[in-house]
């Protein structure tokens, strides 16, 4: 109660700002997915919905907060980057940590009946959420870089384990196939993919090797004035592609996107 002989318990709380003047990337992680996928039936090594449903709760997420510029994810992760002079929640980390992994967490769970057909949820799914500063955009590309370099690596290796461990003429063990893939480096598992699957892993949805971004695109919108007159209005809508971030092409497209320009 306000004002009352108790409220001296407040000082023991702890709020930490992060700094001023950096980009704020905050990335969610799925916690326990391993086991709430295998509950929910995913399918291996990408189940289709799931990545949309992972897509929408990001895209929902990213309108409610202007100051997130860009978003990128894979697999059961998402990272969310700010524009370097938010000032939302005054920058106090656990607010952001909290509120973005609730936000997550809630849109996931209110999108799976629409996007997860037929699936009932028998299990509630949770995502954690870190923090991270990076003073400059060249820290933040190599950020992006990284979870994108991470995805190909990742879905690399998982769809030629499945492979082995689907492999309806001769099923492999998850040891067994972690076994045969021990040491092998991206050619060797390329080479068995296509020598044994006939798999062309170039050929895979860019979704499954690259991920998703999601960004804001400048657009025209037709709307109608009180008046009943036509005009044609500049605004950004959040829009998603599954592109090489890693190379220059996307940032010379879009120059200002990490400015919110």
């Amino acid at each position: 109660m306000a004002g009352s002989k108790y409220t001296y318990v407040r000082a023991f709380e702890q709020a930490t700002t992060l700094l001023p003047n950096t980009f704020l990337v905050v990335r969610i992680d799925g916690h326990h997915f391993t086991q709430f996928t295998a509950a929910h039936h995913f399918e291996k090594p990408n189940d289709g919905p799931g990545l949309t449903l992972m897509n929408a709760a990001a895209k929902h997420v990213m309108s409610l907060y202007p100051d997130i510029v860009l978003a990128y994810g894979q697999s059961d992760e998402y990272s969310f980057i700010f524009k370097r002079d938010t000032k939302l929640w005054k920058r106090r980390e656990m607010k952001l940590a909290t509120m973005m992994g609730s936000q997550f967490t809630s849109a996931y769970m209110g999108l799976w009946p629409k996007v997860m057909t037929g699936r009932e949820m028998t299990e509630w799914p949770s995502f954690d959420a870190r923090v991270v500063c990076y003073p400059t955009m060249e820290n933040l590309r190599d950020y992006l870089c990284w979870r994108q370099a991470d995805c190909h690596i990742n879905n690399l290796y998982n769809t030629a384990f499945w492979a082995l461990v689907q492999d309806s003429n001769n099923p492999h063990t998850t040891t067994q196939a972690q076994n045969v893939l021990k040491d092998t480096d991206s050619a060797l598992k390329n080479e068995l993919l296509f020598s044994k699957y006939n798999i062309n892993y170039a050929k895979l949805p860019a979704q499954y090797r690259k991920g998703s971004v999601l960004y804001r695109k400048p657009v025209e919108v037709t709307e109608t004035t009180k008046e009943g007159k036509e005009v044609v209005r500049k605004r950004k809508e959040v829009v998603l592609e599954h592109c090489d971030i890693i190379g220059d092409e996307f940032w010379n497209e879009h120059p200002g996107v990490l400015e919110g320009q």
